[in-house]
């Protein structure tokens, strides 16, 4: 009987600094199933850049965009986007600024100018191309995410003690922008309450900021040794780093293997 369910993160969790997956987590994803422990995905990433990680994996439920889109078993039960309004605001505010944006669904990404660096270098990170280039795509689709690109600190002319989007930065050059009150959290909850399981025996392992509200959330938080030292501070374990099997032997070590 299931009765346990594991949410992972991605990047420096799931896969190392070189975005590939280590055979030791392969194999502990797979434990961890046979065992009767339900596993997801909780991630920053958009659904059409994990499909290869999930085939990989097997793993059909997902939390995508930081919570703002929810699939448990390939049906998707939760979306939350950004409004035209926001959107529209933050684009000329970027544009004035001499920032670069992308928009992101669930289907595709768009940069809203070419050739920009900080485009190229933090997706480049994530093993992406530059998107194709569309500064009106906000117009035509639905907008779970946007990408800001800017240098630390930067984004806070964007904030002006407006609560209607969330920012959280995940690169040097960039910062992801969710709807307001956006988190992780909120996703992964979705997720627990359409499996019927039970938050006290939610699991979740992260290593970013974007992680912190899901790891306060869950019954039990880990955090990657590699992780921020915010995560770190607020997590109910710390286990080993990425590039040295650290999620394989972190969930023998809280006893889940």
């Amino acid at each position: 009987m299931v009765d346990k369910i594991v949410f992972l993160d991605i990047d420096g969790t799931i896969v190392d600094h070189e975005k590939k997956i280590p055979a030791e987590t392969k194999q502990a994803v797979k434990s961890l199933k046979e065992q009767g422990v339900y596993v997801a995905i909780a991630t920053g990433r958009a659904p059409f850049m994990i499909e290869d990680i999930r085939r990989e994996l097997d793993i059909h439920s997902y939390v995508c965009f930081n919570g703002q889109y929810v699939v448990f078993e390939g049906e998707t039960v939760y979306e939350h986007t950004l409004t035209v309004e926001q959107l529209n605001a933050l684009s000329k505010k970027a544009e004035q600024s001499g920032h670069a944006m992308v928009f992101m669904n669930h289907e595709g990404m768009r940069a809203s100018v070419k050739e920009d660096r900080f485009i190229a270098d933090s997706l480049s990170s994530l093993k992406y191309a530059y998107p194709e280039v569309d500064p009106d795509y906000f117009y035509k689709k639905q907008i779970y995410q946007a990408l800001l690109f800017c240098e630390d600190q930067e984004e806070k002319l964007y904030l002006d003690n407006d609560d209607s989007f969330t920012l959280i930065r995940w690169h040097d050059y960039s910062c992801d922008i969710l709807p307001g009150g956006g988190s992780k959290a909120v996703g992964v909850e979705k997720l627990i309450e359409a499996s019927g399981l039970s938050r006290a025996e939610a699991y979740a392992f992260g290593d970013g900021l974007n992680d912190i509200e899901m790891i306060k959330h869950v019954g039990t938080g880990v955090a990657m040794g590699n992780a921020v030292p915010e995560l770190k501070a607020v997590a109910d374990h710390v286990i080993g780093n990425v590039d040295e099997a650290g999620l394989a032997k972190g969930l023998m070590q809280i006893g889940l293997l």
